[in-house]
């Protein structure tokens, strides 16, 4: 072999390898359909937001459900069962704790079905207060939003099937560490406060609720969008059922028409976007 040729593959393999160190590192957002997100940090951190896998968005949730075997955390918006979704049942198989307000992790425990040992005091929070969480990895800001949030009682509960207290609804903000920082909105309209969102750094990725009827549609999202201003918006909590009638494509058209620079991306379920 000559000189010039084991040269080009030595850097050929040193560009692979820096190439595969570099995608390891970066932290994945998965839309598993609905409200539900799965977020991958570069170090291998598994946390999910709102985890209603086997919702009808989503043809390969039972499967997903079932593959579960490493979760760390679970973010909880609010109490609405197509939010609170198959929580129980992951953070029985998979040992991860709740992310969530006092008022709803409570509810969680006393009338949701969750053993209170899925619900530390240090992943308890509430609006504009912040939490650091596994050694570090992510800081997470609880943020207000516009909507409702009840519970509805497990069936072994006090209040089997009938609503609870829920607390307030709120979204998240999630500081990454070497990573970017994510904004689900949870359920929401767009409110004014929204443009002190990003006041503690810039918002990489918005997850923003578009669906219309229970939450804000496309028009009032490229609101939010614009109070907001982060670097990539990725739409949700659509075309789960026939109701929720905002669509991706209106949220560009809306973007545009503000001529605002944040990007959108509409991701496929099951699809990754990686930051």
């Amino acid at each position: 072999m000559s000189r010039k040729l084991f040269l080009s593959l030595v850097l050929f393999c040193l560009l692979v390898y820096a190439t595969a160190v570099c995608a390891a590192d970066k932290t994945g957002i998965t839309w598993l359909g609905h409200s539900t997100f799965k977020v991958t940090t570069g170090s291998g951190k598994v946390l999910l937001i709102d985890p209603w896998i086997t919702n009808p968005a989503n043809p390969k949730g039972k499967e997903q459900l079932a593959a579960l075997d490493k979760v760390d955390l679970i973010l909880l918006t609010h109490g609405h069962g197509d939010h609170v979704g198959n929580t129980v049942e992951i953070a029985k198989k998979t040992g991860a704790t709740i992310v969530a307000t006092a008022d709803l992790g409570r509810a969680m425990v006393q009338f949701g079905g969750l053993p209170e040992k899925y619900y530390p005091k240090e992943n308890m929070g509430n609006f504009g207060g912040q939490i650091s969480l596994l050694n570090g990895e992510v800081r997470i800001l609880f943020v207000s939003a516009v909507h409702s949030s009840a519970l509805e009682g497990a069936t072994d509960s006090k209040l089997p099937n009938l609503n609870a207290y829920g607390g307030n609804p709120g979204g998240f903000v999630i500081y990454v560490k070497n990573g970017p920082t994510i904004y689900h909105t949870g359920d929401t309209d767009v409110f004014g406060d929204m443009a002190l969102i990003n006041s503690s750094g810039k918002i990489d990725v918005m997850l923003a609720c578009i669906g219309d009827k229970f939450t804000m549609g496309p028009k009032l999202a490229a609101k939010a969008v614009q109070l907001v201003n982060p670097q990539v918006v990725v739409p949700m909590h659509y075309g789960t059922f026939p109701a929720l009638t905002g669509t991706a494509a209106a949220l560009e058209k809306e973007i545009k028409a503000l001529g605002l620079k944040t990007e959108m991306k509409s991701l496929a379920v099951g699809e990754t976007l990686s930051r």
